[in-house]
C-alpha cells in the first residue's frame, strides 16, 4: 500500500478530490501530517504539500483543517480560505467536522485510531469531513454532521466513507466505558474478561439512523492497530505523536 488511500464511493464521481494519507518511512515522521504534535513544523508543511500532489490536486485547491478536541462541534466553512494548514495557529477552534459547499476546497481530519468519516452529496455540491473518537461517537458527531447537512445545504443523497481507523479487534475498553454505548450492544464484545468496542459500527449505524443508506457507506475495513505499517495508531504505538489526514473536496 503505498501513496494515498481512495475510495470506491468517491471514485464514481470524478470532480470529487479525496484521500487517505498513507506512512513512509523514506519521508520526515514517517510521513507524519500532523503539526499540533510538536515535530518540525517545516517538515509536516512538506510532508502535506507532497499529500496534495498525491491527490492531484491543483495548486489553488484551498485547505481547512481544525482543532480537534473529541466534541460535537459542527463548522459551516463559507469561504475559500485555506485555514490549519500551514499553521496549527489558525485551525478552526474547537471544532470536529467540517461542511463545505465551496468548490477546491478540501476538509480534513487527523487521526490515529479515531474514526475518520468523508461525506459527499454530488447532487448539492457539498462534502463534509469529521473526526469521531469515543467521545465523539458518544455525542453522536456523525448524526449530527448528516443533520447539519440536511438542514442547512437540503442534502439527500448522501454518501458516505468510514476510513481506517482501530477496530473491534483490538479496541480494548473498560466495562465503564462501554456503558455509554449501551444502545449498540451488538458492538460490544466481551472475551476472556476483556471489553472490546467497535467504533466504525456505531458510526455507520448512526450514518444510517440519520438517513444515509447503508448501500451509500463505504467502509474502509482497515484496523489501524492491525496495520500500523500503513496507519498511526496512537494504542500500537504506546502513544505515537504521528497522525494520517483524511481529506474530501469538489474540483471545479
Amino acid at each position: 500500500m503505498q501513496g494515498v488511500l481512495r475510495y470506491e464511493k468517491f471514485d464514481l464521481f470524478k470532480e470529487c478530490i479525496h484521500g487517505t494519507s498513507i506512512k513512509n518511512s523514506l519521508l520526515p515522521f514517517g510521513f507524519s501530517l500532523a503539526l499540533h504534535t510538536g515535530e518540525d513544523s517545516h517538515d509536516i508543511v512538506n510532508n502535506r504539500k507532497q499529500f496534495l500532489e498525491m491527490l492531484g490536486a491543483s495548486k489553488d485547491t484551498k485547505i481547512i483543517l481544525a482543532n480537534q478536541t473529541h466534541s460535537d462541534n459542527i463548522a459551516i466553512i463559507k469561504d475559500g480560505q485555506t485555514a490549519g494548514w500551514l499553521s496549527h495557529d489558525d485551525a478552526i477552534a474547537d471544532c470536529d467536522a467540517l461542511i463545505t459547499a465551496q468548490k477546491n476546497l478540501l476538509v480534513g481530519v487527523l487521526t490515529a485510531d479515531c474514526v475518520p468519516i468523508l461525506l459527499l452529496d454530488k447532487n448539492k455540491g457539498v462534502v463534509a469531513a469529521v473526526h469521531a473518537g469515543w467521545k465523539g461517537t458518544h455525542k453522536q458527531i456523525a448524526y449530527k454532521t448528516v443533520a447539519k447537512m440536511k438542514e442547512v445545504f437540503e442534502c439527500r443523497e448522501i454518501s458516505a466513507v468510514i476510513a481506517p481507523s482501530i477496530g473491534a479487534c483490538c479496541y480494548e475498553v473498560s466495562s465503564e466505558l462501554t456503558e455509554y454505548f449501551s444502545d449498540y450492544p451488538e458492538a460490544i464484545k466481551h472475551i476472556d474478561g476483556k471489553y472490546l468496542l467497535d467504533l466504525p459500527h456505531i458510526n455507520k449505524l448512526q450514518l444510517q439512523n440519520a438517513g444515509v443508506n447503508s448501500t451509500n457507506i463505504e467502509m474502509s475495513g482497515i484496523c489501524t492497530s492491525c496495520s500500523n505499517d500503513n496507519f498511526f495508531s496512537y494504542r500500537k504505538e504506546n502513544g505515537c505523536s504521528g497522525r494520517f489526514l483524511s481529506v474530501i473536496g469538489i474540483s471545479d
